[in-house]
């Protein structure tokens, strides 16, 4: 587990799809995230079968975002916050070997407790200032560098990272940049070039 992990913006189903197709046919992108906050649940497990299926044709691995009921669903793996769930529950309902992340904060102490869980990796953030979630502040790189220094499982850097900004969060440590909006934020002919930049900092 190491490159660019991507997670879904709130484009519209049909331009994400262009957007997604055009990115995991670069075949640069280490895992996908389905995250659509803006999306009725009751629409959210066709969506999550049309990418399952772009996933699928790329070979890319797929977890879901805070939703264990919709990853054991599809048989996906899962991305859990702090209060969504608990790792060792998803490990009872999920498939044997699908990837369980987790959302440590800037805490040592979550992460350890996590990979004592199970997890396949630990993510941390915000390492910048970010628009999705403007709550989370900005931590920096110290978690990520003592993080790579203890743990031996990936670690995921998450906030505000651009190709720009991100060279030295993967010298301080970082095996997979969670990244949205440098990636879904341009426009559809653009994203495989920028897939391509960010391929190049790993």
């Amino acid at each position: 587990m190491r490159g660019l992990y991507l997670i879904t913006n709130d484009d519209a189903l049909p331009l994400l799809l262009e957007k997604l197709e055009v990115a995991l046919a670069t075949q640069k992108i280490a895992i996908l995230q389905y995250r659509r906050k803006k999306v009725a649940k009751i629409d959210q497990a066709n969506e999550v079968k049309l990418i399952k299926q772009l996933c699928e044709k790329y070979q890319t691995p797929f977890v879901i975002n805070d939703d264990l009921d919709l990853a054991e669903q599809f048989g996906l793996g899962v991305h859990l916050g702090q209060s969504d769930g608990e790792i060792v529950d998803a490990k009872a309902r999920l498939p044997q070997g699908v990837i369980i992340g987790r959302t440590c904060l800037n805490s040592l102490e979550l992460a350890e407790k996590a990979i004592a869980d199970g997890a396949s990796y630990v993510a941390f953030g915000a390492i910048y200032a970010t628009s999705t979630k403007p709550e989370a502040g900005n931590i920096g790189l110290d978690a990520i560098k003592n993080a790579a220094e203890k743990f031996d499982l990936p670690i995921c850097a998450i906030g505000g990272l651009t190709v720009e900004n991100s060279k030295i969060v993967i010298e301080s440590g970082a095996d997979l940049c969670a990244v949205i909006s440098d990636i879904l934020g341009k426009s559809v002919q653009d994203i495989p070039e920028r897939v391509q930049a960010w391929a190049q900092l790993f």
